[in-house]
């Protein structure tokens, strides 16, 4: 019974901590970047030229560079994507989204360093980023 009481608890608690992220500054200028980002037509039109391309992309890939249009797409690809990150409303997105995503991640750190210093939390936007590629460190990535 005390479990269920416990778990109870940290439910509730667990809760609260949701309720001041989305009551707070940091998420409220994500939204508000996400809701200019959806609002502005060129951005839109950007996003769309890129993802139109991107999915060339993908084709392409499954050749490599054996693929007849791969250099044209590739030199497309980059283009894109610049133009889009270029864009006020995108880059404005960006970031209020890197600051919300480090916001989450601090909060999961401190709760899991609250528990035991061993336990791996969400670092940089990715879970467990320290535990390697799955490629056994030969990519030079970190192996725990």
């Amino acid at each position: 019974m005390i479990g269920t009481i416990e778990y109870a608890d940290i439910l509730d608690y667990s809760e609260v901590v949701s309720e001041m992220v989305l009551k707070s500054d940091v998420m409220e200028s994500y939204e508000e970047a996400r809701k200019d980002l959806n609002e502005d037509a060129k951005a839109q039109q950007l996003i769309k030229a890129f993802n139109d391309i991107k999915e060339h992309y993908e084709e392409v890939q499954r050749f490599g560079r054996y693929h007849p249009d791969y250099n044209e797409i590739m030199k497309k690809v980059r283009s894109s994507k610049r133009e889009m990150d270029m864009n006020e409303k995108v880059a404005a997105f960006k970031v209020a989204e890197r600051n919300l995503q480090n916001m989450l991640d601090e909060i999961s750190e401190y709760i899991a360093f609250s528990v035991s210093d061993e336990i791996k939390a969400p670092k940089d936007g990715a879970a467990l980023t320290d535990t390697g590629c799955g490629h056994g460190g030969k990519c030079g990535c970190k192996v725990s």
